[in-house]
């Protein structure tokens, strides 16, 4: 994997993994930043919630669910002193679907969280907690 991160005088940077994949990052105006864009710390946390959502829409796919609406909302803690990096993580995933099981879905946050998300994987070998709930919504289309 190769990525490149450029700086053209201004905020944002941004950020290229291939030549039509980019990302775009800034900060705070008190950092010289002009805050239109995600901090990396961010999209740190962005990349934590697509991880999974990818991990679970997969693992419930597998399994013949139809996934209609997924969303994370992540909630994180920072240590007080620099680096400061994250201590602990709170998502709450939210799916929206007419035939998925309750037991489904947290089997599939389990093993994602746990076992196949690489990003959740190094922010734990780093030493930060990451809890989830979730909430299923069951919608049928003949309601």
């Amino acid at each position: 994997m190769k990525i490149t991160v450029a700086f053209n005088e201004t905020m944002p940077l941004v950020g290229t993994s291939t030549p039509v994949h980019t990302t775009l990052f800034d900060t705070s105006p008190e950092f010289h930043g002009t805050d239109s864009a995600s901090s990396p710390m961010e999209v740190l946390l962005e990349s934590l919630a697509a991880c999974s959502m990818m991990d679970i829409i997969s693992i419930l796919k597998k399994k013949r669910r139809e996934v209609v609406n997924l969303t994370a909302d992540v909630e994180a803690d920072r240590a007080e002193d620099h680096p400061k990096v994250f201590t602990a993580i709170r998502i709450l995933f939210r799916l929206e679907s007419p035939d998925c099981t309750m037991e489904d879905f947290e089997r599939a946050i389990s093993l994602s969280i746990e076992k196949y998300c690489s990003v959740a994987a190094m922010l734990r070998a780093g030493g930060c907690s990451i809890e989830w709930s979730s909430e299923l919504v069951l919608r049928r289309w003949d309601e």
